[in-house]
């Protein structure tokens, strides 16, 4: 590519976002700052209740406030941008903001990624291993691991961002995105970006491929030991205390799958409306995740709504 029309990344870069729909505009921005305001509302509440009860200091709810706090940092990181470039008819945003914005978007997804498959691990200790949990789990092992697993996450975003903001930019840097998603800035680099694909091929093995299948590993067992006890009240009240978990594992990764597994279009008019629905689809998954968590560990969860409760009934009775 001609190095000729290379453009100073410090000037910034502009977003599409929904540029070309005017109209989606307002109606999106009310949608989403409501979803927005629920996961602050419902994380929130959710640390605060597992913090506050005495009977969930356990390793299972530790994971859960981290998971609560990491989907509030990863939506603040974005949605902000989001709300704001609806609103704004020069949708620009600097490359210090940039810059910050992938670089928590790619710790809070890597470190997410990296929390459910322990929170798996958890599940199949305590089903499969009753005896020993107390031990395997301890305070000593789980917040150790829990620190592991946010280290690496942001490891891994501080070399995806240095490795993506290094590269030179060509024409007026213009990103066909709602935030700085990392492929689409890339599509804007003047140099070989052969080192970004193999560093993100990589980085997807770690923090995508490997929790997957050791997830999917711990579920195996999981299932054959709850199928192994006798009464079927047993095997519900075990089932139970996964089931959550589970719900909420299956919706992130199968938001995932399904935003880059289906197939692109090589038709011209269906590939613009592809590129409208791919837009909608990574902005829906940015929020709805993140609302649905603390919804799915309410609702599916006695410990979590008798906490609620009483959290609710010391309220009324201080007042």
């Amino acid at each position: 590519m001609n190095r000729s029309n290379e453009t100073s990344p410090m000037l910034g870069f502009i977003l599409l976002g929904l540029s070309a729909h005017p109209k989606l505009e307002k109606t999106f921005f009310v949608l989403i700052l409501l979803m927005y305001l629920v996961i602050l509302l419902g994380n929130g509440v959710l640390i605060l209740v597992t913090i506050l009860d005495s009977r969930l200091d356990t390793p299972m709810y530790f994971f859960l406030r981290n998971l609560s706090f990491l989907d509030i940092c990863y939506t603040t990181s974005s949605v902000p941008l989001i709300l704001d470039s609806f609103l704004t008819p020069r949708k620009t945003i600097s490359f210090s903001a940039c810059v910050v914005q992938m670089f928590l978007s790619f710790a809070m997804g890597a470190t997410e990624c990296v929390l459910l498959s322990l929170m798996a691990f958890d599940r199949y200790v305590a089903i499969c291993n009753p005896l020993r949990y107390p031990v395997v789990m301890s305070k000593a092992a789980y917040v150790p691991i829990a620190v592991g697993s946010w280290t690496t996450g942001i490891t891994n975003s501080v070399v995806q961002t240095f490795l993506a903001m290094r590269l030179p930019f060509c024409g007026d840097n213009v990103i066909n995105h709602f935030t700085c998603e990392i492929l689409a800035v890339l599509k804007l680099a003047c140099a070989d970006i052969s080192i970004n694909v193999i560093s993100m091929v990589v980085a997807n093995m770690i923090f995508l491929a490997l929790p997957v299948l050791f997830i999917f590993v711990s579920y195996v067992f999981i299932i054959a030991t709850i199928l192994r006890i006798p009464s079927a009240e047993g095997r519900r009240k075990a089932f139970s205390t996964c089931s959550a978990h589970l719900t909420v594992v299956i919706v992130f990764y199968g938001t995932i799958l399904f935003m880059y597994g289906k197939p692109k279009s090589k038709d011209p008019l269906e590939a613009d409306k592809q590129d409208l629905a791919d837009k909608l689809i990574s902005l829906f998954y940015g929020v709805v995740t993140p609302m649905l968590n603390p919804i799915i560990y309410s609702l599916r969860n006695k410990d979590v709504k008798a906490a609620v409760r009483n959290l609710m009934a010391q309220k009324h009775l201080t007042e």
